[in-house]
């Protein structure tokens, strides 16, 4: 049995846990990216209905459909498709409050047309993905894009700016905006990303934002699903263990460092993690 789904059945996760994992273990590419972020909200709001939210991505679909020409060439798709969703809908990037978590669950995205470019993305590639137009998701650092799937079509789609249509050299301009022009820039940048690692950075935006709002819990919790995603992430059982600790939940902590240790032994924090260790046995022994 896989590590995950030990996870699973020794733990008692809540149904929605249960279901986004159910969504991840499916063969990559048959992998319902709606759903499992949608499941990742229905954690944060537990009434949330997954069913209404696929209802109404496949109504813009159905509209987007209506809008296309017989003719389908790739440019024109692009054009109605941000022309529909983008300006007749008014999705527009949260520039007022980019770090709101809302703007990373797809059910708030979806009923506030408002969200950050890797929410913005997934709404585009579903409504796409319904219409069979062929898209990615583009993991570029610090700015995810979208890009069509089709043989020498090298343009990538903004979402978060208008649905801007952007060439490689666009792209590089706006990574050297964002990290500086000595940074090393990589054409690997602009490969499609599958399911697995679009949702690894979505979680990982909401990882960083309640870090950033000190709301350990709900780190916790994003982690738990990064941790099922990626079961040997020596990192995020690090991440874990240290905010278990920070939370005087000591079992937990030295759980997940030891994990941290078996997975990474030879990591250069491995001698740090082990004085931990030890720091919490006294404490915990003194707190007994």
């Amino acid at each position: 049995m896989a590590r995950g789904a030990t996870m699973m059945n020794e733990m008692n996760f809540p149904t929605a846990r249960q279901q986004f994992y159910q969504a991840i273990s499916q063969p990559e590419a048959q992998i319902d990216l709606a759903a499992a972020a949608l499941y990742i909200a229905q954690e944060e709001y537990p009434h949330l209905a997954i069913d209404a939210y696929l209802s109404q991505l496949d109504a813009m679909a159905a509209a987007v459909q209506a809008r296309l020409p017989t003719e389908r060439y790739p440019m024109k798709m692009l054009q109605v498709l941000s022309g529909y969703l983008l300006s007749t809908l008014g999705f527009a990037g949260n520039r007022q409050n980019y770090y709101d978590p809302r703007n990373s669950y797809l059910n708030e995205v979806l009923d506030r047309r408002l969200g950050i470019p890797i929410t913005l993305s997934l709404v585009y590639l579903e409504v796409a993905k319904r219409v069979q137009f062929p898209m990615a998701g583009v993991g570029m650092p610090g700015h995810f894009l979208i890009r069509p799937l089709i043989e020498e079509m090298a343009v990538f789609v903004d979402p978060f700016n208008g649905g801007n249509i952007l060439f490689e050299a666009d792209c590089e301009a706006k990574f050297r905006q964002l990290y500086g022009p000595a940074a090393r820039w990589h054409p690997d940048f602009l490969a499609p990303i599958s399911p697995k690692p679009f949702l690894m950075r979505l979680l990982t935006n909401l990882k960083m934002i309640y870090l950033n709002q000190q709301a350990f819990q709900q780190v916790i919790t994003i982690l738990d699903r990064l941790l099922l995603l990626y079961p040997d992430s020596a990192y995020d059982y690090r991440d874990r263990g240290l905010i278990h600790y920070h939370l005087k939940q000591y079992a937990a902590a030295k759980q997940d460092l030891r994990q941290y240790l078996r997975v990474a032994p030879q990591h250069v924090e491995t001698a740090q993690i082990h004085a931990l260790l030890e720091q919490i046995e006294a404490e915990s022994q003194r707190s007994d």
